[in-house]
């Protein structure tokens, strides 16, 4: 056997155990939710038994809205947004995409826009390891098409698989450009409530949950319905699923993984940077190719051909 057919067999092995840790970590996801489910139907009823034992009126509770959390990030330090935000052209074009094992999947469906340009749409949770993971190679391709605006530091759940993951989130942060939109939904944090589950952070829009809904399932993604994390790019392209293993990140500070993302030859700036370089191939074919000096780079380039070689 040869050594190239080995490394082939090896990165299939690496894709399937990633994608089982994946489906794994969903099932107790949904199991959570469903408990957290229950807990919140119980604790409206006696909310209701309560409000007319006090003799508040239907009217009353009618008004009451639920409350959302205001997450659990804290500022991202400047010496970690400038990494993330700006990482060497060279590098990106030196790692090319062998570090990744998730491709953006080509989908058919009506474009996704906003305000006239290609919309990102991005569905994640703080508690959610695999969104950990994803989030870094997100704000790196998206940096090379436009401008962030408070981005927070955060971590993944410490009851999870992938424990204290460091990451950023997208809560609360904006982003400007040229040639894109995008929109970043946190649904939970990742602080555990009573009953179960996480608590609440961002909803989605009506037409970005139709969206949801309708695209992050078979055959238009892999994995279970409604995984997460789950990027919709323009209409065009869809993932569903973390890009790499969080178990890349494992050990490492948040500093430390942004400091490694211009060399090339550290694994985890082989993984992000790689995986970044897919999503700006996917994201070139929205903006017809802009800018230029993104979308003719070897990187993105070599990346193009990999999306065009996917299933």
């Amino acid at each position: 056997m040869t050594s190239r057919a080995t490394g082939k067999e090896a990165a299939r092995a690496r894709v399937a155990q990633l994608k089982a840790a994946q489906v794994r970590a969903e099932r107790r996801r949904r199991a959570l939710l469903g408990v957290a489910a229950v807990g919140a139907v119980l604790l409206i009823v006696v909310a209701l038994v309560l409000a007319k034992a006090a003799g508040l009126g239907s009217k009353h509770s009618s008004s009451t809205t639920s409350s959302t959390s205001t997450g659990s990030a804290t500022p991202l330090p400047a010496a970690v947004a400038r990494a993330v935000t700006a990482v060497p052209p060279s590098t990106l074009d030196a790692v090319g995409v062998d570090g990744v094992t998730t491709v953006p999947k080509a989908i058919h469906a009506p474009a996704l826009t906003q305000g006239g340009k290609p919309k990102v749409l991005y569905v994640g949770a703080e508690f959610c390891p695999f969104c950990a993971a994803q989030r870094w190679p997100v704000v790196v391709a998206l940096s090379r098409f436009g401008t962030w605006h408070g981005l927070a530091a955060t971590e993944s759940a410490t009851n999870d698989v992938f424990p204290g993951t460091p990451t950023l989130s997208f809560h609360g942060a904006t982003y400007t450009s040229d040639y894109l939109a995008f929109t970043g939904v946190e649904t939970t944090t990742n602080q555990p409530r009573t009953g179960g589950g996480y608590r609440p952070l961002d909803s989605l829009s009506p037409a970005d949950q139709q969206v949801f809904d309708t695209y992050d399932r078979p055959p238009y993604v892999d994995g279970s319905p409604g995984s997460i994390p789950f990027l919709d790019l323009g209409g065009k392209f869809a993932l569903s699923g973390a890009s790499y293993s969080p178990e890349l990140l494992k050990g490492k500070t948040r500093a430390q993984i942004a400091a490694g993302l211009k060399d090339p030859n550290d694994p985890v700036a082989q993984a992000i940077d790689g995986s970044a370089n897919l999503l700006s191939a996917a994201l070139c074919s929205l903006t017809n190719q802009k800018p230029a000096a993104v979308c003719t780079s070897s990187g993105v380039k070599a990346a193009a051909t990999k999306l065009a070689r996917s299933p």
